[in-house]
């Protein structure tokens, strides 16, 4: 091998040390080991893309190693966070996934409940989008019910995967695949040939990680406000809508039973107190529900579909309850309404806001916010318009006005039109009459241009470090692969399985794949097992339909990697894992699968012929 192959894979295995001792992460590890690279020389200084030595081993340049950042892959997935971001903001996802998540009340339950129809619609479409929509409502299933997003994220990706192996259309690396081969072979494979492999091995892997995740699943808890100690406790009262979604329903179906950092502490009915109210309690339209809780729980209520503030100050203020935010705000000495109840002192007349709820010296206040008369010193959570803070900022009413972060309330209103605009996305990529990213691009203009989400949201909710990893670790393939480093290591493996026989031969495709799939990714390890594989089918005299359905699934699925799949690196921060999370749990998996298609691809297609 030349000295840039060398230098490059001691390059991959200082980023797998960096990973594994946690020291930072992976966009970080994975930008610092591009950067090496080209410090080190293995990409030489500019090259004319006319030039033969830019495609010569040895000769990458940097322009090859930046333009995974142009990734058509890479800018399909940053465009369909804009798409979740509409979904996510219209509540359309908790509509369309309530009823299939439920209220499971056991991990296990929960696992079954989402990995189940995460797989079932990973086989019809790109498990990219699947797992970026799904993310944000097991985010919020999760603080409902108290689970750990540790344990359900990564079940979340590797469902993904395992329903992609299940069809043609399921994952990118099948699609590239199939465009490689020629019409006969075209002829042989149908939408959901791979499917005899693939769910097997997928219904293999959830049994799988139903029974290890328990075990093997890290139990990483964010740093949820509890209630008590030093946190602002505050009141507050919300109202059922009458006919609406939890009208009829009991506090456990409504979702309103052990909400994170809240309690429902009495109900109020035709003026009549019911206290100690039990799960199995029957909500009634028109009902006040009255809950304590810090603001991120006050902030989660006011997203409830069903639930809206009791007191009707909050809908005479003139801007629209979608473009609204949440505000603490402390009380001056100086504020003329000192003394005055909040209905009398007219707050929402004087400053365009409505008081949600009142703290007070770490004492929760037990009336009705109307009646409550502001003393000094008094924290107020505030439903106000955008502008509140920068009119106030140098007010002598309040001692400090501050915004609650993400408080942006759901537009309800907009989520069958958000849903619309999915399926239409979904229609037009299954049917090929858009591209993955012309249908992307459209859909999310859609949902900016119709109000699903705001330009600002659609902005914030795109990931930019899972990008950055994704484009650095294209980088870091192509350089293992032009350096020639791909093709020594190809060649060693080939050699130990050689003597084997076929069945050796095709284990050893597998592992090469795989390995390739950790090291640089699933198109790059199509890419470079593909011609060994057509390469060794025709020296043996053997049929490659099953070397096809191999690198298929061996490119696809990868477990053991954080960072050899989008969407390991969409859940690896989100779910605060760390790089020995996905090894412990994922290598036992790459194993499974890669037994069940060695046995199982000659077995439907026999390898002589």
């Amino acid at each position: 091998m030349p000295w840039e192959a060398w230098i490059t894979l001691g390059v991959i295995g200082l980023i797998a040390i960096a990973l594994l001792r946690g020291w930072a992460g992976p966009d970080t590890v994975l930008l610092g080991g591009m950067t090496l690279l080209m410090t080190f020389g293995v990409f030489s200084p500019y090259v004319p893309a006319t030039s033969v030595t830019s495609a010569m081993p040895g000769f990458p340049t940097p322009q090859t190693m930046v333009a995974g950042f142009g990734n058509y892959g890479l800018i399909t997935i940053a465009v369909l966070f804009v798409v979740a971001s509409g979904l996510s903001h219209t509540g359309a996802m908790s509509l369309i996934t309530e009823p299939l998540l439920g209220r499971p009340r056991s991990l296990i339950g929960a696992q079954l409940r989402m990995m189940g129809p995460v797989a079932g619609l990973s086989a019809f479409m790109n498990n990219t989008p699947i797992v970026a929509m799904f993310m944000p409502v097991i985010t919020d299933w999760c603080r409902k019910t108290g689970l750990s997003t540790s344990k359900l994220f990564i079940p979340l990706s590797y469902a993904a995967i395992l329903g992609g192996t299940c069809s043609l259309v399921g994952t990118s690396t099948n699609v590239y695949i199939y465009g490689w081969l020629d019409e006969p072979m075209k002829n042989r494979i149908g939408m959901f040939s791979i499917a005899l492999v693939g769910m097997p091995a997928a219904m293999l892997g959830i049994v799988y990680l139903l029974v290890a995740g328990r075990l093997l699943l890290p139990n990483r808890r964010s740093a949820d406000n509890q209630i008590g100690g030093d946190v602002r406790e505050y009141t507050v009262e919300m109202m059922v809508a009458p006919e609406s979604a939890i009208d009829g329903k009991s506090i456990e179906q409504a979702g309103l039973r052990q909400l994170p950092g809240a309690f429902l502490v009495e109900i109020e009915r035709n003026h009549e107190r019911l206290v100690a109210v039990g799960p199995e309690q029957i909500l009634h339209g028109n009902d006040r529900l009255i809950f304590a809780g810090v603001v991120d729980s006050v902030r989660n209520l006011q997203n409830i579909r069903g639930l809206l503030p009791a007191s009707d100050q909050v809908f005479q203020i003139s801007d629209p309850r979608p473009n609204r935010v949440l505000v603490e705000a402390v009380v001056s000495d100086q504020c003329p309404l000192i003394g005055s109840s909040i209905r009398e002192g007219r707050f929402r007349t004087v400053y365009n806001a409505a008081i949600i709820a009142v703290h007070r010296a770490g004492h929760r206040i037990r009336m009705k916010v109307g009646d409550i008369v502001l003393r000094p010193g008094d924290t107020l959570l505030i439903e106000t318009h955008p502008r509140f803070i920068e009119e106030q900022r140098n007010s002598r009413d309040f001692y400090l006005a501050s915004a609650v972060a993400d408080s942006g309330l759901i537009r309800h209103d907009k989520a069958w039109l958000s849903i619309g605009i999915l399926l239409a996305m979904i229609l037009l990529m299954t049917t090929k009459t858009l591209s993955l990213l012309n249908a992307a691009l459209l859909a999310a203009g859609f949902m900016v241009l119709l109000g699903c989400c705001k330009p600002g949201e659609a902005r914030a909710n795109i990931n930019w470090r899972v990008l950055l990893a994704m484009g650095a670790a294209m980088g870091i393939g192509q350089a293992l692969e032009q350096t020639g480093a791909a093709a020594a290591v190809a060649g060693g493996m080939l050699g130990l399985t050689d003597s084997l026989g076929p069945h050796g031969q095709l284990t050893g495709i597998y592992l090469i794949a795989m390995l390739f799939n950790m090291m640089i990714g699933h198109a790059g390890a199509a890419a470079l097992a593909f011609p060994i594989a057509h390469a060794l089918a025709l020296d043996q005299g053997q049929d490659f339909m099953p070397y096809v359905i191999t690198i298929m699934m061996a490119a696809s699925a990868d477990f053991a990697n954080p960072v050899s799949y989008p969407t390991h690196l969409m859940v690896y921060g989100a779910g605060g894992y760390r790089f020995i999370d996905f090894v412990r749990i994922g290598l036992p998996l790459n194993l499974m699968v890669m037994a069940v298609t060695v046995v199982l691809a000659p077995l439907w297609w026999p390898m002589q012929i």
